[in-house]
């Protein structure tokens, strides 16, 4: 019913449209698609009330966005009520007020999208720990021990930078966690989607050709075993930094499953990693600071379509030569990587002037020499709109932004514009393999390689491996039959082959009888 009286609201030019709803222009023509959004950070005022959301609302609507960006996870802590993280302790209004249920119910009704902000490895950042006992900084943190902790951890020891602790993604009850907690979002909430933050290593590495991060005691031990490794590896060993990189695509690959499990519709995005020159200047994608220092494979979750929409956190200084230059390659690369998935770019509005933030815009909307364009455009942030936010106030920059991008004919967002449609989710051709490798102990089959072989086609055999919790993963196979191969550790016994049906926006399992370890 709602969504109904939204599309007919937005008919009679009363809302913004969605991407299912008729436009309010074009003589009730579907709008053009394009993304366009704020980041909305749960650390400034935004959605602590009402009042702010109402605010917020129409803020946005002032610059012709269709969708919001809204920190709902920030560090574990939810704003939210009904979800497996804790209630944030941040001074928003008492409960029963749930600001995700107030967000979304005011973006829907005035026919803008939401999209849960979820960041996923920064576990804690104050000296002072979280009210419930529940968080997981609290439960896994600095005074867990053993397998209970989770706490990522530098090479030469250190776990906390200041006051702020990270999550390992090679600890594998971390990552059941987190894929968990994200689908109890997308399961209690109206949610468009998800979108993922600090989903790779944390920065402050001594180089930027490698992490220095990693060092969580379970995680060494795995790859120690997946490797026959005995030594500890240095944070520039190769082996160790694609062990390591594969870890938080599994993470991905995980999570997009999961949320598929729960609501195909779901849209997943991730925060993008762009620091420095792009890979035009570096020697292409693996010489990047993304792919080797953060071990964020975003172009590769593009290209195997675990990512629905990549939003670059390309947070440049227009009015900075070497800066405007970065900003310009990631700009093209960007719009060239994203294949048959999305890619938004998202500008730093807060270091930048309106009148520089309009540049980036247009820049960032542009065709690319290979005649490509970004799906979009998000700005960080609404709390911050300008470079001149401090001394002018947000309020008034907001206003002027909004009068920069959207008043006159050239102006980038001078007409509304609809959420572009995700056509794999919406009409799949395509499906997807999901399983668990473990001893009839229950112990997981940590590493185990699995392969599917189509059969009676020409198609050729895919090989992943199982998580430290035994859960293996393929996303988009072509319909059909599978022959489905495990390769067994030694030491271990059992029937490693079966048959699984793929079937068009369906996830299949495979079922293993119980393996053994010989005695």
């Amino acid at each position: 019913m709602r969504r109904f009286l939204v599309v007919l609201l937005a008919l009679f030019g009363l809302l913004a449209p969605t991407a299912g709803s008729a436009g309010a222009t074009g003589g009730g023509d579907r709008p053009p698609e394009q993304w366009r959004s704020y980041w909305v950070d749960a650390f400034n005022p935004g959605v602590y009330t009402p009042e702010q959301v109402s605010t917020l609302i129409d803020d946005a609507l002032a610059v012709n966005a269709n969708a919001l960006i809204v920190q709902t996870a920030r560090r574990y802590d939810c704003f939210c009520n009904r979800a497996l993280y804790p209630r944030t302790d941040a001074a928003v209004d008492p409960a029963p007020y749930d600001p995700l249920d107030e967000v979304i119910a005011q973006a829907h009704a005035a026919g803008l999208e939401v999209h849960a902000w979820v960041n996923v490895n920064t576990m804690w950042n104050s000296a002072t720990p979280p009210r419930s006992p529940d968080h997981v900084f609290n439960r896994h943190g600095p005074s867990a021990q053993g397998v209970d902790r989770w706490l990522n951890r530098k090479a030469d020891g250190t776990e906390l930078v200041g006051a702020n602790a990270y999550v390992d993604p090679g600890h594998p009850d971390a990552v059941a966690y987190i894929v968990a907690a994200i689908q109890s979002i997308v399961r209690e909430y109206d949610v468009d989607g998800i979108n993922l933050d600090y989903v790779r290593y944390p920065d402050g590495s001594a180089q930027t050709t490698h992490s220095d991060w990693g060092y969580n005691a379970v995680s060494v031990a795995r790859f120690q075993r997946a490797t026959g490794r005995t030594d500890v590896p240095a944070p520039a060993d190769a082996q160790w930094s694609d062990w390591r990189r594969d870890q938080v695509t599994n993470l991905v690959r995980r999570i997009y499953l999961g949320i598929w499990e729960v609501d195909r519709t779901a849209r997943l995005s991730m925060d993008a990693i762009t620091y420095g020159y792009g890979p035009q200047s570096v020697g292409g994608w693996e010489g990047t600071r993304t792919y080797a220092e953060v071990l964020q494979d975003w172009a590769g979750w593009l290209d195997e379509g675990i990512m629905d929409t990549v939003v670059t956190m390309n947070y440049k200084r227009n009015w900075n030569p070497d800066q405007a230059r970065m900003f310009a390659e990631w700009s093209e690369f960007l719009a060239d990587a994203q294949g048959e998935r999305q890619a938004v770019n998202g500008p730093a509005l807060y270091l930048n002037s309106v009148a520089d933030s309009v540049s980036q815009a247009r820049q960032a909307l542009a065709e690319t020499p290979a005649g490509n364009t970004a799906a979009g455009w998000s700005g960080y942030s609404y709390a911050s709109p300008s470079l001149d936010a401090a001394t002018a106030g947000a309020a008034a920059e907001r206003a002027r932004l909004a009068e920069a991008l959207t008043a006159g004919p050239d102006a980038p967002f001078a007409e509304r514009a609809a959420v572009p449609e995700m056509e794999w989710k919406n009409r799949p051709t395509d499906g997807h393999v999901v399983g668990e490798l473990a001893l009839r102990d229950g112990t997981p089959l940590d590493g185990a390689e699995v392969t599917l072989t189509p059969v009676g086609s020409r198609g050729e055999p895919v090989t992943g491996r199982a998580d430290g919790t035994g859960w293996f993963g393929f996303a988009h196979l072509d319909p059909g039959l599978y022959l489905a191969r495990v390769e067994l550790p030694d030491g271990v016994v059992g029937a490693p082959l079966t048959v699984v049906r793929v079937q068009r926006g369906a996830i299949a399992e495979p079922h293993f009888p119980p393996f053994v370890a010989r005695p």
